[in-house]
């Protein structure tokens, strides 16, 4: 079993440049289906066919959080198209590789989401691909630390919602058109949306704007049987840390677990949301921030 974090003291600090690689993260690496217990050490991912014949677009899915979705719906039953930045190739095929060794299939498709366009070449590719959508997950996100209002640029404040936000909305678009009944949105927002860390302001905004996208556009579908929910992780050890954190949040980069959580533990939260485990639940964000408690 692989080593997992035991405490904040365990939290290494490195560099990357943006949009920063899994394969060059510092150990512990970022676990995609091993999850931690109480004695620092990990348990595999024990599956149940929660989401058996499904099809499923993850956005952002080379690595991350989007990667540990992958390859839980792979082991759940679900094949999936995974879209992700041209840069992260090498993380994408990685992916790829862990799911067809789990039997599953992923498709993988190099765009990126900040153009519209693109958004609907990822619906249309996942159609072809998988002849269906069953389940979106808006996953994919850009932050970049910056400490003052007056610092942050006007280019980077419309970046932010471009890829956090309005991509969201349009792969949402594109995808309700070919969606039926039963069929599963899951948009990934933030702990910052709740906390309102003043270092991510573009960032924690967007996050906002995910919370209430999700319940408003749950009311929209509820009548059509399609149930939209959100996951607002807290800490979590991707490679956006190293590439957008400086060194102090880095060290502090941590929750009242003491630790971050591993990308897997947030992907069995949406999981439950993709499968018919959460049969009553839309509209709603799960908070998997590692024990900080908010409001909404």
């Amino acid at each position: 079993m692989a080593s997992q974090f035991k405490n904040e003291q365990d939290i290494p600090v490195s560099k990357q440049d943006f949009p920063g690689k899994d394969h060059d993260m510092p150990d512990p690496k970022p676990s995609r289906d091993e999850l931690p217990d109480a004695g620092g050490q990990s348990k595999t991912y024990r599956a149940a066919n929660k989401l058996q014949g499904k099809r499923a677009i993850i956005t952002g899915g080379d690595s991350g959080i989007g990667a540990a979705t992958a390859v839980l719906f792979a082991r759940e039953g679900a094949t999936t198209c995974i879209a992700y930045l041209p840069e992260e190739e090498k993380d994408a095929r990685d992916t790829q590789k862990q799911v067809n060794d789990l039997g599953g299939t992923c498709h993988l498709i190099a765009l990126d989401l900040v153009k519209k366009e693109n958004c609907k070449k990822v619906v249309d590719f996942a159609l072809d691909k998988m002849g269906g959508i069953d389940i979106l997950f808006n996953n994919a996100a850009y932050q970049m630390m910056v400490e003052s209002i007056a610092d942050l640029s006007e280019d980077q404040w419309e970046h932010t919602f471009n890829i956090n936000i309005h991509a969201y909305f349009y792969m949402a678009k594109y995808c309700l058109e070919h969606m039926q009944a039963g069929a599963t949105i899951v948009n990934n927002a933030s702990i910052n949306a709740y906390i309102g860390r003043p270092d991510l302001l573009d960032y924690t905004s967007t996050k906002g704007a995910v919370v209430s996208f999700t319940r408003g556009l749950s009311n929209q579908c509820l009548d059509r049987g399609i149930r939209v929910n959100a996951v607002a992780p807290g800490p979590v050890w991707t490679p956006l840390i190293p590439a957008t954190m400086n060194d102090k949040a880095q060290k502090n980069f941590t929750s009242p677990m003491g630790r971050p959580a591993q990308p897997s533990e947030i992907a069995t939260c949406v999981v439950f949301l993709a499968c018919m485990d959460s049969s009553c639940v839309s509209g709603q964000t799960i908070h998997c921030n590692g024990g900080t408690v908010v409001n909404g």
